[in-house]
């Protein structure tokens, strides 16, 4: 009599071929992981040195830029808050009023270089103009 030789189970070949599709997907995975995650770091530092520069031109803007300028500070360090940030600013006349062209840089160092953000905005100064609306 002939015995039915069914096939049970899955042979050699298939469990391995699957054990290395297991791993590609692992390693992937993996690596997609680690790439998601220093993004996020870099992501995170750029973040803070947008803060600080919303910081500092939010001072700028209430002590006025005419008085800033005046004063002579045109570059600093954050101090406590964020010691490894530094900043830079240059500012210059439109020449309509006492409108200032304003670039406010933040420095940082990271993995061996130096790395910035800049954010340039208009801020007005007192007026110089004299008030026509008394004539």
């Amino acid at each position: 009599m002939k015995q039915d030789r069914r096939q049970r189970g899955l042979s050699l070949v298939e469990t391995l071929v699957a054990g290395m599709i297991l791993s590609a997907t692992v390693v992937t995975v993996s690596a997609l992981s680690t790439r998601s995650m220093a993004g996020a770091g870099i992501n995170r530092t750029y973040e803070q040195a947008a803060a600080l520069i919303n910081r500092q031109m939010t001072l700028i803007d209430c002590v006025g830029i005419s008085a800033f300028l005046e004063a002579g500070q045109t570059q600093g360090e954050f101090g406590e808050l964020a010691p490894e940030y530094t900043w830079a600013m240059a500012a210059e006349s439109v020449g309509i009023d006492n409108l200032y062209e304003v670039t406010m840089t933040v420095y940082w160092a990271e993995r061996g270089g130096i790395k910035s953000l800049s954010v340039t905005t208009r801020l007005n100064g007192p007026s110089v103009l004299a008030d026509t609306t008394s004539l």
